[in-house]
This record gives structure tokens, C-alpha cells and sequence, in this order.
């Protein structure tokens, strides 16, 4: 507790001998402007005018009237579901520091200060990224087309990750919740870009392929189960890669796409479909119980195929916008397995998902105040030990309002069902739907 009264002391003292509202090169906006912002761009205007801090928070505030059910096929009756009720869910809040260090140089942290999964305040991630040499006389080929970060921080797979809520930062998703299979994940390691020629991005990853420290040599520790085969016996680095093409070819056209691969050999715990520490937007849904905080179930309504060991994962993400009218998809398949999974188990390879998703969204009226948008979503994956595939479904239909470029109200009427899975399996049969309200701050 000293620690953190310290802490906050600390910032208080820099926030009184600089800019807390300081405008930070190379950065994205957690307001209304940063929304379809993805990697930022290397076309900087902002002037460097020494050491700055921007100081900016999220803020989340939920409401929902959400039913489901489920069928238990072999037993003579259903599996007992927590019984749901309307109110208001557990608040979200974040807190960010953004640091220019130097011309082209800024670090950036990222704190949740309570989450359903966490209620305590934490750290995310934090991350330094370089733009510019300013200690090497600034070279122009490094300032035009490398960038470099390296940190505990989100790997960048895929482009969902720009648009998806991540606890209080819900003002980049016209939705209430993220993907079905979420794709997120916090990991020690470095990322180089490279932007050859204007619209193109090329981006090369390596990660300790663990959402935490570890420094355990697991080839000296004894065999886990029966064979060497079903355990541990390596632990290696994640390798990743991202390539996209992002062109605004007039005021009313934009194009972007962009395809990324994930892939780790063996790993303790490999968490890139399961890496959200923070929770889901529909709380208690197909929960046998729901605790008052909501941190015993913080992932309701999500699907984590469970690869934790193996896992080669590839992603095509679409995006286009025209005028008010935008359109963004995603295409995915993974491959992996657990600890104790053979890898030739499944018909001589890993167990194999597929998801789907496409979202429609339209934007109008002055400064796009108010939107409209659909997505559908769906997953289908072969579970450790099933024969048959599982699937999962969502479909969605959300409506929002931006009173100021920091403040969005947003409803969401959601859908959702459960296919293929066992008649033990507290899935089974199942399906949720209803509205969730959120009230959304970002700055």
C-alpha cells in the first residue's frame, strides 16, 4: 500500500512540471479519433518539443437484461445455470501513461485499475517504441521506414486487437464483447517494422510465447505423464509476422488488409486465444454460479479452444470504409494441442479451429456522432477428446451515440448458441441472447 501511495505521489510531482494533456508522436488517441486507427503512422506532424506525459484513462459501465438456457442429453435433467437477472455489471477502469522520452522515443503503460477478472489495480503491459536515432544523429532511413518496441506488451496478431474492448477501452468497438475466440495476449519480446513504400507494413515478431516471466529449463525436469511425447519437454520462443497494405485513396475511400501467423513449437502456456486478463461483456451467462465480483467466470460467453502447448495460428482481417459505411472481417484457423495431447491424435495432425466474423457498421450525422452496425460470428473446433466438431455462433445488432469525441453510449441486442458439444458439458444446447447498455469514457 506505501508502495502505490508513492507511486501515485510520483505522479503527481511530474504531472505539476509537465503536460498531463501533452500531445505524444507516434501514438494512437483512446478517444473517439482513435477509432480505425491501427498500427500507428510513421508519417509524424507532431514537433518534438522535449519530455512530455500524457496521462489518459477508459472507463466502462454496463447494464444488462440477458436470459440463456441449456440441455443436458444424458441425464434426466438440465445442468443448473446461475439464474440471470437484469442489472448493472461490475465498472472497468484504466489508466495510461505516455512518455516521449526523446525525439521519435516514447514509452507507454498501460494500468487496469479494476477489471472482473482483477479487481485490484495492476499493470497490463508497458512498452518502449523507437521511431527515430536521435542518439545516432537521426538517420533518415530509420526515421521513414523502422520502427522497433520492445516490452511486455500486445502482440500484435491480426488487426481484431485494435477493436476489440480491453477492460475500460471499450470505445474502439462498436460492440459489447470481442470475438468469440478472443485473439490477445501480453508477452515479453520485441517487434521490427518495416514501411518499404507508402500504405505497406511488414512486421516481425518473437515473443518468450508466455503471457508472464519464466525462466524454468524444462528439458532437466522430470517426464509429466506416460510418455516424453505427452509432456513438456521444450520451451521455445514464439515467432510471428504481419503484413499490411492500409491505402486512403480519396476523403470517402479506405482500404486496408492485412494477414498475420502465430506460431510456438511447445510452451508451458501458450495463451493467445485466452490471454484477456480483464473479462467478457456478458456476465454469468452459461455459469453455473456467478460470484459477486464476477472474477470466478470473467470469460462467460467466450470460447478458448485450448492449445496452451502448440500452436500455429494464421488470420486475414478486411477492411474497408466508404463515406459512412464500413465493413470488417475476419478469417482464422488455428491448429494445436495441450500438454497431455499426442500431436498426431486427430487424424495425424493437431486439433484444428475455424472462426469467422464480419462486421457492418455505419457511421453518421456531424463528426459520425451516431452509428448503426451487425456482426456475425461464429467458431467451429474440435475439442480435446471430441470426435466431432463444436460450434459456436454469434450474431449481434448494436446501435451507438458519441455525445463528445470522449463519451459513447452504446447498446448491443446479442445472440448466441452452442452446437455439438457433450450432454456433460454445461454447453450443451446452450444459448444466451438480450441487450446490454455500456457507457463508455475515453481520454
Amino acid at each position: 500500500m506505501k508502495s502505490l501511495v508513492k507511486f501515485f505521489a510520483l505522479v503527481l510531482v511530474v504531472v505539476m512540471v509537465t503536460k498531463a494533456s501533452a500531445q505524444i508522436q507516434y501514438t494512437r488517441s483512446y478517444d473517439q479519433t482513435g477509432i480505425n486507427v491501427f498500427e500507428p503512422s510513421k508519417t509524424e506532424t507532431t514537433a518534438y518539443e522535449g519530455f512530455k506525459l500524457h496521462i489518459g484513462g477508459s472507463f466502462r459501465q454496463g447494464y444488462q437484461m440477458l436470459k440463456h438456457e441449456n440441455v443436458d442429453t444424458s441425464a434426466a435433467k438440465k445442468l443448473a445455470l446461475y439464474p440471470l437477472g437484469n442489472g448493472f455489471n461490475l465498472a472497468a477502469a484504466n489508466l495510461n501513461f505516455d512518455v516521449q522520452l526523446g525525439d521519435g522515443i516514447r514509452i507507454f503503460l498501460e494500468n487496469y485499475m479494476a477489471s472482473r477478472h482483477h479487481n485490484e489495480f495492476w499493470v497490463k503491459g508497458g512498452y518502449i517504441q523507437i521511431d527515430k536515432l536521435s542518439m545516432f544523429g537521426n538517420p533518415s532511413w530509420f526515421e521513414k521506414y523502422v520502427r522497433v518496441k520492445i516490452g511486455h506488451m500486445e502482440v500484435n496478431y491480426g488487426d481484431t486487437h485494435f477493436r476489440r474492448s480491453d477492460n475500460g477501452n471499450a470505445i474502439f468497438n462498436p460492440f459489447a464483447d470481442n470475438n468469440i475466440m478472443d485473439e490477445f495476449a501480453t508477452e515479453i519480446g520485441g517487434e521490427v517494422y518495416i514501411y518499404p513504400v507508402d500504405g505497406f507494413m511488414a512486421m516481425l515478431g518473437m515473443t518468450n510465447g508466455l503471457i508472464r516471466n519464466n525462466i524454468r529449463d524444462y528439458e532437466k525436469l522430470p517426464v509429466i505423464g506416460t510418455a516424453k511425447a505427452d509432456s513438456i519437454t521444450s520451451k521455445n520462443p514464439s515467432i510471428y509476422f504481419k503484413l499490411a497494405y492500409d491505402k486512403k485513396f480519396n476523403d470517402d475511400l479506405r482500404f486496408r488488409l492485412s494477414a498475420s501467423m502465430y506460431n510456438n513449437a511447445s510452451s508451458p502456456s501458450l495463451t493467445l486465444f485466452g490471454g484477456d486478463r480483464t473479462g467478457s461483456a456478458y456476465f454469468g451467462v452459461i455459469e453455473t454460479a456467478a460470484s459477486t465480483n464476477g472474477t470466478a467466470e470473467a470469460f462467460s460467453g467466450r470460447f478458448n479452444p485450448g492449445m496452451g502447448n502448440t500452436l500455429s495460428t494464421w488470420i486475414i482481417n478486411p477492411f474497408v470504409k466508404f463515406k459512412g459505411l464500413e465493413f470488417f472481417g475476419t478469417y482464422e484457423q488455428a491448429t494445436g494441442k495441450t500438454v497431455n495431447e499426442k500431436p498426431d491424435a486427430y487424424d495425424g495432425a493437431n486439433r484444428k479451429t475455424t472462426q469467422m466474423a464480419g462486421e457492418l457498421v455505419y457511421r453518421f450525422l456531424a463528426n459520425e456522432q451516431l452509428f448503426i452496425g451487425a456482426k456475425y460470428n461464429k467458431v467451429t473446433s474440435r475439442l480435446n477428446g471430441y470426435t466431432d466438431d463444436v460450434n459456436v455462433t454469434r450474431t449481434a445488432i448494436a446501435a451507438g451515440w458519441f455525445p463528445t469525441k470522449n463519451l459513447l453510449l452504446k447498446g448491443e441486442y446479442v445472440n448466441q448458441k452452442y452446437d455439438g458439444f457433450k450432454g456433460t458439458d454445461i454447453r450443451s444446447g446452450a444459448k444466451f441472447n438480450g441487450i446490454v447498455v455500456e457507457a463508455v469514457v475515453g481520454f
